[in-house]
């Protein structure tokens, strides 16, 4: 048992391989749901009281039934179960995902969050990308600004579509523009961009994700020589920063070395690496 790999859906252990969904499921059919994705790094989950705050505050907007278990202390237990069934022990990926039950658009069998967790093993290193990561615009569609826009939806389309963008121009990411053509976010992650000392990242009203690791930049983020600021971001205002770097509950921060035609150094980057290391 203990060499192969599990999952949980609501509340009991399943084999990978298993299914659990049925054809009329709502997350299948229509993206009905949210999740959230978590880095354990040595034995703590980083930044786990955003994550969950971000995740029952999906559920509440999404119009989910909240059963009275629910709660962080309950997803956190059954995290440690999953954890140890699974033999990892110190640095995993988590995916908590929620769902709706089975209907049709206008129907649904109820309103009961019904839910998946999977984890699997990260290595033990947490650090800076060596490698800049190479960068350009998703052409093909932007992302809306509106009360959705913020949740880690399981509707995943537009993310998806620019994935597969980046990997077949031999991108590691791209940037994501509004609907009134600004900067929003990447593929997998929030934007920041260093110009003269002061950090700039989009707010919210721009459509992009309310990231964990975003929000630790925000609040958490303590070193007198940087100011984090929330500012609408163009084009040009990415092609004018000093250094240009992305966030991720996965990836704390990765640093951006080539936009287009300009090329950014890291040397503030690394600086700000260490000391969101020390916050989380």
């Amino acid at each position: 048992m203990m060499n192969e790999h599990f999952f949980i859906y609501n509340n009991q252990f399943f084999h990978q391989h298993e299914t659990v969904a049925t054809v009329d499921n709502r997350g299948l059919r229509y993206g009905d749901g949210l999740f959230e994705t978590l880095r354990m790094h040595e034995g703590k989950i980083l930044n786990e009281d955003f994550h969950f705050e971000r995740f029952f505050q999906g559920m509440k907007l999404l119009e989910f039934d909240i059963p009275e278990n629910f709660s962080p202390v309950f997803f956190h237990h059954a995290i440690k179960d999953l954890l140890q069934i699974n033999s990892i022990k110190e640095n995993a990926r988590i995916r908590l995902m929620v769902f709706r039950n089975d209907g049709n658009i206008f129907d649904t069998e109820s309103n009961f969050p019904n839910y998946i967790i999977e984890a699997s093993a990260l290595p033990q290193q947490l650090e800076l990308n060596e490698t800049g990561l190479l960068v350009d615009i998703f052409p093909t569609a932007k992302k809306s600004c509106d009360i959705y826009s913020n949740l880690k939806s399981n509707n995943y389309l537009l993310p998806v579509m620019a994935a597969r963008f980046a990997k077949r121009n031999k991108l590691d990411d791209v940037i994501l523009l509004n609907s009134c053509g600004r900067i929003c976010e990447s593929a997998i992650a929030n934007i920041f961009i260093i110009k003269n000392n002061k950090i700039y990242t989009p707010p919210l009203s721009e459509g992009c994700v309310a990231g964990t690791m975003r929000r630790c930049m925000l609040e958490k983020f303590s070193l007198k020589k940087f100011t984090v600021l929330e500012k609408k971001l163009s084009v040009d205002s990415i092609l004018d920063a000093d250094e240009f770097f992305l966030t991720n509950s996965i990836n704390p921060v990765r640093w951006v070395q080539k936009f287009q035609q300009k090329i950014y150094d890291n040397e503030k980057v690394k600086e700000i690496y260490k000391r969101v290391i020390q916050n989380i």
